[in-house]
């Protein structure tokens, strides 16, 4: 190799330094491109609640219905309904229809609030609701209108106001499209641990990059998923002629039912018993309103 006067070298050494674009960088920088893109091409407004929500532009209404009855049919098949002329099946079917009997008054009034058109999502709904024979304190309301709720929420509602908070909740899940969103989010979920795999990231990285996911965004998105529902149900339940103030001692309930042994807030996906309750007070004056609003004589004689 030959040397020139001022000690530098010449030859095919120095053209091994030049170095092309990491083919790695370059699939991150498309499947970032297209999650950006899915992104801001599958943004909608809630009427209900004033905001941008990502859901996907291919998923119908009727798909997502379907969606909910087939997830119905199959729970059913799997934990047996209680006698539907039970006293229990009754009282919950009774809350159900006064509940739902407020879903349009209760979207107009919301979508006003934000000076928007009442949402239709719910109108071709057909409403069912069951009573599981089962231990946990729990309830659904799936896409569609299809119900559930076990027999383990009974001794913690204890009444038929706790119990329609509850379902009221449940509800609103259904009506803001929740279900809808959280498989959106699945989505990018997905395009993240593909771009992870096919562009060479170890295991370890695809786990540390899919956790500082879940903790910067899915997790919020989920607990604000939970504080929705809890205003729409509040206010379903207060328009329903039930009264709000019981869901203070019920989510107190529901926390003596845990055992306080409830993740920290920042690592699950619903608000701690603490910021629940807080919220829910702090929505009471907005709930006695829509109590005073639209209970209607016919309603409240239900009673």
């Amino acid at each position: 190799m030959r040397r020139d006067p001022f000690g530098g070298r010449h030859g095919r050494q120095s053209a091994g330094r030049k170095r092309g674009i990491n083919p790695r960088f370059i699939i991150l920088l498309l499947f970032a491109g297209y999650g950006v893109y899915y992104w801001f091409s599958n943004q909608a407004v809630d009427a209900v609640t004033g905001e941008s929500v990502l859901i996907d532009k291919g998923l119908s209404i009727e798909d997502e219905k379907a969606l909910g009855l087939q997830a119905y049919q199959e729970i059913l098949s799997q934990e047996q309904p209680v006698d539907p002329n039970s006293q229990i099946a009754r009282q919950v079917r009774s809350i159900a229809e006064r509940l739902v009997a407020k879903v349009p008054e209760v979207e107009a009034a919301l979508a006003a609030e934000h000076d928007l058109p009442a949402p239709t999502f719910s109108r071709g709904f057909e409403w069912e609701v069951n009573v599981i024979q089962s231990e946990q304190a729990n309830a659904f309301c799936l896409p569609g209108g299809k119900m559930a709720v076990y027999t383990g929420l009974v001794p913690v509602a204890q009444n038929e106001n706790a119990m329609a908070v509850v379902m009221g909740h449940e509800i609103a899940h259904a009506l803001l499209r929740h279900g809808a969103q959280r498989m959106a989010q699945q989505k990018l979920t997905q395009v993240g641990q593909m771009a992870g795999a096919m562009s060479g990231m170890d295991p370890q990285q695809q786990q540390m990059i899919m956790a500082a996911m879940g903790y910067g965004y899915l997790l919020p998105y989920a607990r604000k998923h939970e504080i929705q529902a809890d205003e729409v149900g509040l206010m379903l339940a207060a328009a329903a002629c039930f009264d709000p103030q019981e869901a203070v001692p019920l989510w107190e309930r529901m926390g003596e039912a845990s055992g306080g042994q409830a993740p920290p807030e920042f690592s699950s996906t619903h608000p701690n018993p603490g910021t629940r309750i807080a919220n829910l007070q702090s929505l009471m004056p907005k709930a006695l309103d829509y109590r005073k609003r639209f209970c209607t004589e016919a309603a409240g004689a239900a009673r």
